[in-house]
């Protein structure tokens, strides 16, 4: 593994100082493991989803907010500002809408009252990962604080502080910051490598489900709340419904990340899981068997182009009034409110996703991959090992993961940056629930009943990103197109899962 280390960090800091192709690094990823174009939910994220509706940076403030001169928020700000004078933190991120959202803050806030400077790069996710991986090949710090896909904890977890130390850290501790209001699922799955906080939550995506109220009520049948009923309403809606509407859609394009994430689901929820607990393939079992005997019953009630579609083209046939059950990401929701892009706003309504008919306990399961049916693609923020401003990074850092900056970062930027418990109870958020329209929080009880009740979460392998990828949504898809049955599919799967397993 070291060997296939040093080769991708030579080839990240090619690719990063622009010496070789991204199809040459990503030939690099591949051979040490990694797929990395593609291979990640917020690889394709629209960094355009910033609310509108919010145009100053005082509408949303609480009597905590830092900006206020007479909090003690302020008054830290301030004190650092005075200790760490010259600084210049750089922070490194992928292009994502909570990413917009607080770069903004940043500029407005926290470099005013403090004066330490931010420069904060947003590049596309395979140039953040290359340029991580060099930086740390060089072991030079250059950037403080970076961006981490819960699929990279593994391959980066050596690289980062770790976050316990810091929490002990009285001199440098944020007012209120409080550590455990972050949601435990969310730090144990997408800031933890073996039981290790390495990293501080940042932003959360994961699979809930909405149904078309108008045409349940139309037919008289209640929203599914199990997955036999989720089958019945997706046969029933195209049956009896008609007007060219389906029963569900979903994001099934052949050899991409998307198809594997939906996968999960109805794999999980079937008390599948890819692993066992000894490291093993469990992915051709008998419960995944059954599972894809369900997607693809479940296939019969979806647009024939699925099978063309990844996530964004899932949301777009959603909001163009295709379908009456859609189960894919959260955040899509207050987009499919918004009458200027949705035919569907003002239609639609929150739902947990199906009950599942069992689930295999954690235990039981292999490198911390976790069964739910909602699929998460969180992510977290980590202070470089080779940063030389550790002490100013982590100040930062707690404002900027605070529970204040958190929820307006939310209003911002979208629901993804809902990682907190006091977010779902703060009145910014609340009084949008009742609220139709693209500034609505309405789908928020879900998403947090979700996260803590639901998420499920893949296994922290280094390898897993290659797999997923260049083989599990391969094999998938040949599977949903009819090329293979699913015994062959399943083995395939299970063969190159046993290899992706060895160290």
């Amino acid at each position: 593994m070291n060997e296939k280390k040093d080769s991708l960090a030579s080839a990240s800091n090619a690719y990063a100082s622009g010496k070789i192709s991204r199809r040459k690094f990503l030939l690099a990823a591949a051979s040490a493991g990694l797929a990395i174009g593609g291979a990640s939910w917020f690889a394709s994220r629209d960094s355009r989803g910033i609310n509108k509706t919010i145009s100053k940076l005082s509408d949303e403030l609480s009597d905590a907010s830092a900006y206020h001169p007479h909090t003690r928020s302020h008054q830290f700000l301030r004190e650092i500002g005075k200790s760490f004078k010259g600084v210049k933190l750089r922070v490194l991120s992928e292009d994502t809408p909570p990413s917009k959202a607080s770069q903004l803050l940043v500029k407005e806030e926290f470099t005013k009252i403090s004066g330490i400077e931010v420069e904060w790069n947003m590049k596309p996710l395979d140039k953040v990962f290359a340029e991580i991986n060099a930086d740390n090949a060089r072991e030079a710090g250059y950037n403080d604080i970076v961006y981490i896909d819960q699929s990279w904890l593994g391959w980066f977890s050596d690289s980062l502080e770790p976050i316990e130390p810091w929490l002990q850290n009285r001199d440098l501790a944020y007012p209120d910051w409080q550590f455990d209001d972050f949601m435990a699922p969310i730090v144990k799955h997408t800031a933890s490598f073996k039981k290790n906080i390495i990293a501080v939550p940042y932003d959360i995506t994961l699979f809930i489900a909405i149904y078309r109220k108008d045409i349940f009520d139309k037919l008289a049948i209640a929203p599914p709340s199990n997955l036999d009923e989720w089958m019945r309403a997706c046969r029933t809606i195209q049956k009896d419904y008609g007007q060219g509407i389906y029963g569900t859609t979903g994001q099934w394009k052949t050899g991409h990340y998307s198809l594997q994430c939906n996968m999960t689901a109805w794999l999980w929820g079937h008390g599948g899981s890819i692993y066992y607990a000894d490291g093993s393939p469990a992915i051709a079992d008998e419960q995944a068997e059954a599972a894809m005997a369900y997607m693809l019953e479940l296939g019969k009630y979806m647009p024939p182009s699925v099978t063309h579609w990844d996530w964004h083209g899932e949301s777009k046939s959603f909001a163009q009034g295709k379908a009456g059950l859609y189960s894919s990401w959260a955040e899509n929701f207050p987009s499919f409110e918004n009458p200027e892009t949705s035919l569907v706003a003002g239609l639609i309504e929150p739902l947990p996703m199906p009950r599942p008919y069992s689930l295999r306990p954690e235990k039981n399961c292999g490198f911390e991959e976790c069964p739910g049916m909602s699929h998460q693609g969180g992510s977290s923020l980590g202070i470089s090992r080779f940063s030389k401003n550790k002490q100013a990074s982590w100040a930062f850092l707690q404002w900027l993961t605070s529970a204040d900056v958190v929820t307006r970062s939310c209003l911002f930027g979208g629901g993804a940056s809902a990682t907190r418990y006091t977010t779902y109870n703060d009145p910014r958020i609340t009084r949008r629930e009742a609220v139709q329209g693209p500034s609505t929080t309405r789908y928020f009880p879900v998403m947090k009943d979700a996260i803590l009740n639901q998420m499920g979460t893949e296994p922290h392998i280094p390898k897993w990103a290659q797999l997923s990828v260049d083989v599990f949504a391969v094999e998938i898809g040949k599977m949903v197109t009819h090329q293979q049955d699913i015994k062959t599919t399943l083995s395939n799967m299970a063969e190159a899962a046993k290899i992706a397993a060895v160290p």
